[in-house]
């Protein structure tokens, strides 16, 4: 049997971008492969924006190439925006009308065939059908970004940017997002590029990811493969450490310890093995007034970017 190639959606080499004095992205190559929920991750000022930026043909690379759909950007740059689909920093809209005319005349702008059904359904699959006939003026700023959304969406994209796509959400907003991500991946086969900020959110939707700094790649991978995301480091807050650190040392657990200070215990452990250990402890007559698990991705990305100012 032959080898099984998976298709690449987005190809990046040796992307470059210079603005006088500002290297904003150097040397960049990654590749997304068609499926993906691929999680485009840095600190301020990484080369996030610029790149995407480059990826929508809105400014042009110093150097390098971008193939999108197996085919380079610069000659085919309409047709392949036909499959594309994005939010780029803060959506915009005309305030005066409402979330559905809104939608009804960027659908026409973008000469996409949208009938009230496909519009209406988009409102729905953001939380935003209620609010149908409202004024986009009177929306929240998560409001707008849900609108966003919908209009990313309008034209039944392939390949979907998100950048920072849960700014200004409420926790129930990042989740509804978060899902909806998961829905379009998985139910839809939508390939999406998500660049963010918050990493926890990442880790939970991400198959994919890259860590860029300072317009460098700093890794790139399978998620489960660079966090070994069965593990976490859990920090259990106690009444008498050094009680812990004895009843452990009689147990499997002592090898999972990783730092004791006063009050605190931190153990390498499993998801399913937390509640295990909680449980030990309260039957021991360890009070336990809190359990923290350490997010992986948070951890590594720290790790990683305070390694490349070094």
């Amino acid at each position: 049997m032959g080898l099984i190639l998976e298709e690449k959606i987005i190809e990046i080499k040796n992307l470059s971008k210079r603005f006088k004095n500002l290297q904003a992205v150097d040397n960049l190559s990654l590749s997304v492969f068609k499926g993906d929920v691929f999680g485009f991750l840095g600190p301020n000022g990484a080369g996030k924006s610029t790149t995407i930026r480059m990826l929508l043909s809105l400014i042009s690379p110093s150097a390098g190439d971008i193939e999108l759909f197996g085919k380079p950007l610069k000659n085919n740059r309409k047709d392949i925006l036909k499959k594309v689909g994005a939010i780029v920093e803060k959506p915009d809209f005309y305030g005066y009308l409402s979330a559905y005319n809104n939608l009804e005349i960027l659908g026409k702008l973008s000469k996409t065939d949208v009938s009230r059904k496909r519009i209406m359904e988009l409102l729905e699959l953001v939380g935003l059908e209620k609010r149908y006939k409202s004024k986009v003026k009177t929306f929240s700023h998560g409001m707008k970004q849900r609108l966003g959304l919908a209009q990313a969406l309008l034209h039944d994209p392939e390949l979907i940017i998100l950048d920072e796509p849960t700014t200004g959400l409420d926790p129930q907003g990042m989740k509804e997002i978060r899902d909806l991500i998961i829905h379009l991946s998985k139910d839809k086969q939508k390939t999406i590029f998500l660049s963010s900020h918050i990493l926890y959110e990442v880790e939970l939707v991400a198959s994919r990811m890259i860590i860029l700094n300072k317009g460098k790649k700093q890794v790139e991978g399978y998620v489960k493969d660079l966090l070994n995301a069965n593990r976490l480091k859990v920090a259990f807050e106690v009444d008498n450490d050094e009680k812990v650190k004895e009843l452990l040392s009689t147990t499997q657990w002592i090898e999972r310890i990783d730092t004791i200070t006063t009050g605190k215990v931190i153990l390498n452990l499993e998801q399913n093995e937390i509640a295990s250990i909680n449980k030990f402890l309260i039957e021991n007559n360890i009070a336990v007034s809190a359990v923290v698990p350490t997010r992986s991705l948070e951890e590594y990305f720290l790790n990683i970017t305070e390694k490349a100012v070094k």
